[in-house]
């Protein structure tokens, strides 16, 4: 390790920079979030510098700073400048003994500058010494990620609490303390009770308990979209309700990617209805979701696609508000939208279809009947679930109303998992096409849609290339 990494306290501490255009501007982008006094030289004062000297967060000066206004800096940057007075003041610095920081020039530079992920007062230094910045910006991406919204909120309500906790708990016991209060129970009283009401309702209860202090526990059941399958296609809300929980009930279709993003010692619960098998009727799910959210723990109902969208939500949301439980619906890449991605082709389009009808193969009462009228009218476009074994059935009453045999048709199998296929075919080769292909996977039916391009249509899935 040839550089040290350290957070330098900028409290009345003065930072000189020197430069102009994009260089300059990024550094004070940073910068500005310090209680720095920042003092800007240029040669170009553009639009945004006067307009923040204006408003007085930056003193502006013309040309190069002397040797005093460099003296008394804690930092010195020259971002952008031109490269024989960048020379000149770097020399400059390290006869004065300042800091110096040339912009992309490590070798001239008593200091790198870090990436920087801030939920002050958490901030995170990413560097490679240089060496591998694509690296780098892909590390802050991901840790910017991890470190949700709620992070600074914690870390606020910590060290507001330090005090009480030093002088009430014992060091066993404040380990335990902070470890309930980061591993998820901080997160679900700010998000319940909100910042203020947190603070003060842990602090009374640690002056009152001491180590007996509990949490205000209250359950929730959120409602979470899966999606099709793919991890990197679920919602930053989806993550972290995974990340959250303390148990999570699942249907059948949820790829097992997405599970392993939910806690390790969370419980998983597979609840998922499969045609012809013994599955948990809809009654004794929604028991369970009621049970598990009373006990004061967060429940996950996991759906694969989007809950609202052929995941009987409604039929749990009702139980749910009848018998008083928080909930929340975190909504998901349905099906639909994720086989039209796949292929290339957009649900609507101007001059084609104003409508989209989004419709079940099948209910509870056998094949569904639907306004076939209406989905035989050229141009229309359909998304049909559960659709391979009602497919002579769809086929035939869509000829029957005037559909025709040439329409196109896409199926999609298993988007978005490790068993993707896409076929295509058209309305009157779809149930031959079906029983030549025999989709294993759960499948969406394109009514009106063909792939992009033929390089769309796979018979399996292959890997991604890769970009180097």
């Amino acid at each position: 390790m040839n550089y040290l990494p350290i957070y330098l306290d900028l409290r009345d501490a003065r930072v000189c920079l020197v430069g102009a255009g994009v260089p300059l501007h990024a550094k004070l982008h940073h910068l500005l979030k310090t209680p720095a006094q920042l003092v800007v030289y240029t040669a170009q004062a553009d639009r945004e510098l006067v307009a923040l000297a204006c408003d007085g967060r930056i003193a502006l000066h013309a040309g190069l700073p002397d040797d005093d206004a460099l003296q008394r800096s804690r930092l010195v940057y020259l971002a952008g400048a031109a490269l024989p007075a960048q020379r000149g003041l770097r020399a400059r610095c390290t006869r004065l003994g300042v800091l110096c920081n040339t912009v992309d020039d490590a070798a001239a530079s008593d200091f790198v500058s870090p990436a920087i992920v801030d939920r002050a007062p958490v901030v995170v230094a990413i560097g490679s010494e240089g060496a591998a910045p694509t690296l780098v910006r892909h590390l802050k991406s991901r840790i910017e990620k991890l470190l949700g919204p709620e992070t600074a909120a914690l870390a606020r309500l910590a060290g507001a609490l330090r005090p009480v906790v030093r002088s009430t708990l014992a060091p066993a016991a404040r380990r335990r303390f902070w470890a309930r209060l980061f591993a998820h129970d901080g997160a679900r009283l700010l998000r319940d009770q909100g910042a203020e009401q947190a603070r003060r309702l842990l602090h009374d209860a640690l002056r009152r308990d001491g180590a007996a202090v509990m949490f205000a526990a209250r359950g929730r059941v959120s409602l979470v979209g899966a999606g099709p399958g793919d991890p990197e296609l679920l919602t930053e809300r989806a993550r972290a309700r995974l990340e959250q929980a303390d148990v999570v009930l699942i249907d059948g279709l949820v790829d097992r990617r997405i599970l392993d993003l939910a806690r390790r010692d969370a419980r998983i619960v597979d609840v998922g209805k499969r045609a012809g098998l013994p599955s948990p009727a809809q009654r004794s799910i929604n028991e369970r979701l009621i049970r598990e959210a009373r006990a004061g723990l967060q429940v996950v109902r996991l759906k694969s696609g989007d809950p609202m969208v052929f995941g009987r939500a409604d039929e749990e949301l009702d139980a749910l508000v009848a018998a008083g439980v928080d909930y929340e619906v975190v909504p998901g890449i349905t099906a639909a939208a994720a086989a039209a991605a796949r292929i290339g082709a957009s649900l609507t389009r101007r001059g084609r279809n104003s409508a989209l009808a989004i419709v079940s193969g099948h209910d509870t009462r056998g094949y569904a009947e639907q306004d076939w009228r209406r989905l035989a009218r050229a141009g229309a476009v359909a998304a049909i679930y559960m659709g391979v074994r009602a497919a002579h059935f769809v086929q035939g009453r869509l000829l029957l109303h005037g559909a025709h045999a040439n329409t196109p048709v896409t199926i999609v199998e298993a988007v978005g998992q490790a068993g993707e296929r896409v076929q295509a075919c058209t309305l009157a080769t779809l149930t031959s096409t079906l029983r030549r292909h025999a989709p294993s996977g759960p499948a969406v039916i394109l009514l009106g849609l063909h792939p992009r391009d033929a390089a769309a249509v796979t018979t399996a899935s292959l890997p991604d290339a890769v970009a180097v």
